[in-house]
Order: C-alpha cells, then structure tokens, then sequence
C-alpha cells in the first residue's frame, strides 16, 4: 500500500484563529489495526479552541479537531472490525480531525446507521456522547428533577436540553441572547434566561419555588462557576464540563459544605468512553434516540475545511447556534 497526499488544518504554534494553515500533508499507509479514512464531515468544538489557544498544550505543529465521520478506504493488517466502503465516525481524546483523509485506530470507530447522515454522525459523536455520559451516568436524570443548563442553545446544550426533557426533568436553559431564548425553548427548556439580563440565581430560586436546581451543567467555566454553585439545592451536583470562558478559580472544598454539602465534578468524556464496549453502548443510546425523533441534531453553520479559522472565530464570539461542522469536499 502506498503512501497518500491529503491536505489538513495544521498550527504549529499557539494562538488565535489566524494560526490555523492550510498544508498539504503526506499520509503513510494504515499500521496494523489501523484504517484509512476519507472524511466527509468533522465536527468543531471547543475543546479545539483550548487545543489551538494552548489551554491543553500539546506538542507542536498539531492538527486540530476531535470529532468526525466518512468512509473507510483502506485497512491496515489484522483489521476486521469494519470493510472497506463502510460509514464511521469517531471521537477521541487526541486530535487531528481537521483533515481529507487520516488513519485511525479501528476501534475507535462506530458504524454509523443509513438513518444517521455524515454530518450527523460528525456533529453527534463528541457533543452528543457527552450528552449521554452527563445525563444518564455523571448525576443520572430523574423525572422531576431540576435541571439547569449553560449555553443552553449551543451545540452540547442543544441535545442535553431535548435528553433531559425527554427523560423528564424540568428544564431550565441559560443563552445569551433573546434569540438563542427561542431556540433553547423550541428545544425543550420550559424556563429559559439570558445571561447579563436575568438575575440567574434569583431566576431559578423564582421558578423552583425555592428548591433550586438538582444538578448544574456548565460548559461555560470562569464567568458562570459561583452562580452555579449557588443555584444548586442542598446535596446538589455541579458538572463543570467546559472552559468557553477560561479556566475555573480555585475552590477551596469548605465552600461546597457552606452551600448544602454540593458534590462538584469535573469530568472528561474519555474517561466515560475509554473501553469500546463503552463507547458502543452510548453510541447506540444515542444513535436511537435521533432515530426515534426524540433529539434533533441541529446543524447550524457549515463551513469549507478551508475556512477552519472562520469556524473558530464564530464559535469563541458566539456567534454560532446548534453544531458547526467543516466540509472537506468544499474545500476546493
């Protein structure tokens, strides 16, 4: 088997959006137990924005992206898991996704349904695998619980709201903007509230009657850590699962017993996913219930794999509604 061009998103050192280039790469042939995948869609993400940014620093250059789906074009030796010409998508803890073709590890991959498009499977696999670990295994969702949701809008918050509502919970989602308000409450928030125009504290105080939140998911860090702290019931959970706006401050734990003795966590999707019975069993929750119609992925932008940056600079301005996903057969 012989060695391939391809051409990939590279940064070789960190930055801003304008450290992402366009290059051309050489692409050796599948190792034992790896294949060779032709993307069709990937999905972007935050956790591209800290890799780039350097928030999680690896060595350089670095290829971005975590998430994405296509077609398998060749295999390596001792491969039977997956054919040639099959439907796959992956996520996985190190990057490199932002590209025509790569080779990966066979059992990282999922077979993706006839029922679930490429762009589906690339915007689904990271942000709606964390939707099913958050919901169903970090504080499992009950019927009536409250449950409060940042960047309810946003590409992970678009797919907790509808789960939890399905599972039901009374949701309350938190958006920044009257617009995204819309959005969130079409996707099953029953109470929604527009960050630096509601009292977020007071808001679900109102609307629990005082019980407050059951549990708190917050991708949003920095800005958002205290008030969701204080918007948890005694014996509540905090799941910081997200850096959109910097690192959390220290916390001293003494805090978390002031407060009604909070459990807080900060947990990883690949420590949820990192056996691949694991990763098959959440695939094929999640897989369903898009099936059935119960979660609705929502791509909200595409863009050209060349436009990677643009992606990047939408995403951090939030400017972007449901999932991004970058197209490598619009690059040319």
């Amino acid at each position: 088997m012989q060695a391939v061009c391809t051409n990939a998103i590279v940064f070789h050192e960190h930055g801003g959006a304008e450290v992402l280039k366009w290059e051309r790469q050489e692409l050796a042939p599948p190792a034992r137990g790896e294949v060779r995948l032709r993307h069709s869609a990937i999905g972007v993400n935050f956790i591209d924005v800290y890799d780039r940014s350097g928030l999680y620093a690896r060595p350089l250059p670095e290829i971005p992206g975590r998430e994405a789906a296509g077609v398998v074009v060749a295999l390596g030796r001792g491969v039977r898991t997956v054919r040639i010409g099959q439907r796959v998508a992956y996520v996985q803890a190190a990057s490199g996704a932002y590209c025509e073709q790569r080779n990966i590890a066979a059992a990282r991959l999922v077979k993706l349904p006839a029922a679930i498009s490429d762009e589906q499977g690339a915007a689904l696999m990271l942000k709606g695998l964390t939707a099913e670990y958050l919901l169903r295994r970090t504080y499992p969702v009950r019927r009536g619980d409250y449950v409060l949701l940042h960047a309810a809008a946003g590409g992970v918050g678009s797919l907790l709201s509808q789960w939890a509502h399905a599972l039901g919970a009374r949701v309350m989602g938190i958006v920044g903007s009257e617009a995204k308000a819309a959005i969130a409450r079409r996707q099953g928030c029953h109470r929604v509230f527009v960050a630096g125009r509601d009292d977020i504290v007071a808001s679900v105080r109102s609307y629990t009657r005082g019980k407050m939140a059951d549990v708190v998911y917050d991708s949003v860090g920095k800005d958002t850590f205290m008030d969701s702290l204080d918007s948890l019931r005694p014996r509540g959970m905090l799941v910081s699962f997200g850096n959109a706006s910097g690192p959390v401050p220290a916390i001293a734990p003494l805090e978390l017993a002031r407060r009604g003795s909070l459990f807080l966590t900060r947990p990883s999707l690949f420590d949820y996913i990192a056996k691949h019975e694991e990763l098959e069993t959440a695939a094929r929750a999640l897989f369903a219930l898009v099936r059935a119609g119960t979660v609705r992925v929502a791509i909200g932008q595409r863009y050209a794999l060349k436009e990677a940056a643009q992606a990047h600079r939408d995403l951090e301005t939030r400017r972007t509604v449901g999932a991004s996903v970058l197209l490598p057969d619009a690059a040319d």
